[in-house]
């Protein structure tokens, strides 16, 4: 059923506005796919249905009568709001989401600070950002392309190494200056204050301090002072604003270390054979955009590797 707007057909408003702009009715009628007498019976029915001549009528064409101008200014502002609309729509749906899966840690210290920079390039292009503290199968989800922290062995999926693990105890100034009194570093004056926890499902996914004191050829981590937090940047927050010495990861960390709001702690760094890596299901389609988003993100890491 049509739309009537005070019960006047609005297919015969837009044949109407068609009729205007090409003043001959045998266009109008390829136009919606019909006939030169059907256009001239919808014409005339609309000006039945509004009690006035639209149009003047003559051998050589037809014209507009001064009601016809009036009507036609008023269908052609609403017709252009519509198109306008329509053609916004259509641009919308055109445009193709990148979907880009990372962990807590990642998107937070690494990823959003830098990607207005590659939105910059790539203006044309969405980038939806999702996040999971836990390992998941990119293959199951929705997902362009992950930047994932493990060991390198992603079934089914081809990884690039993009950034080392590279660990460093971290703290605020001030926890520092109360705790360290100079000297020689020493990893053993680290596990004696107090320590800022990551709970994880996966616990042999993320360096523990337990992990750290067992690599420096200390004993497990005591029962000292401590605080887990169920993220990786509410640790680091944590350890901004003074509560305890955190697992820095490098380079998450490195404009906190920049800007002084963390210090690291003095003990020996721990490099081990995982890291972040760029993981993308095997058997995807190409696609420019994407290739042009996973280039972007292996540039940046080699500027800080």
């Amino acid at each position: 059923m049509a739309i009537k707007p005070h019960g006047t057909p609005v297919q015969s408003l837009v044949m109407f506005e068609s009729a205007v702009r090409y003043l001959n009715f045998t266009q109008v009628a390829e136009e919606f796919g019909t006939s030169q007498p059907a256009v001239s019976q919808r014409i005339a029915a609309l000006e039945k249905d509004l009690g006035t001549a639209l149009f003047k009528r003559a051998h050589r064409g037809v014209s507009l009568t001064p009601d016809g101008v009036r009507l036609h200014e008023a269908i052609r502002d609403h017709l252009a709001a519509i198109h306008a609309a329509v053609d916004k729509l259509r641009a919308r749906g055109a445009r193709r989401v990148l979907t880009v899966a990372t962990d807590f840690a990642f998107a937070n210290f690494w990823l959003m600070p830098r990607l207005a920079a590659f939105q910059e390039q790539r203006p044309e292009l969405d980038v939806r950002i999702i996040t999971s503290q836990s390992a998941f199968d990119i293959r199951d989800e929705p997902v362009d392309l992950a930047i994932s922290f493990g060991n390198g062995s992603w079934p089914g999926c081809e990884a690039q190494k993009l950034l080392p693990e590279l660990v460093v105890p971290v703290c605020s100034p001030e926890l520092l200056d109360r705790y360290h009194k100079g000297g020689e570093d020493g990893a053993e004056d680290v596990l004696r204050m107090p320590l800022l926890h990551l709970d994880s499902a996966d616990k042999s996914r993320w360096m523990s301090w337990d992990d750290w004191a067992t690599m420096q050829g200390l004993a497990p981590a005591g029962a000292g002072p401590s605080l887990t937090l169920g993220n990786y940047p509410l640790v680091i927050q944590a350890a901004t604003a003074g509560r305890g010495v955190a697992l820095g990861w490098l380079p998450l960390v490195d404009d906190l270390l920049r800007e002084g709001r963390l210090v690291t702690v003095p003990a020996p760094p721990l490099e081990t054979a995982r890291g972040y890596y760029l993981v993308h299901a095997q058997g995807r389609e190409p696609w420019e955009a994407l290739d042009s988003l996973r280039a972007w993100i292996v540039r940046e890491c080699a500027q800080v590797a």
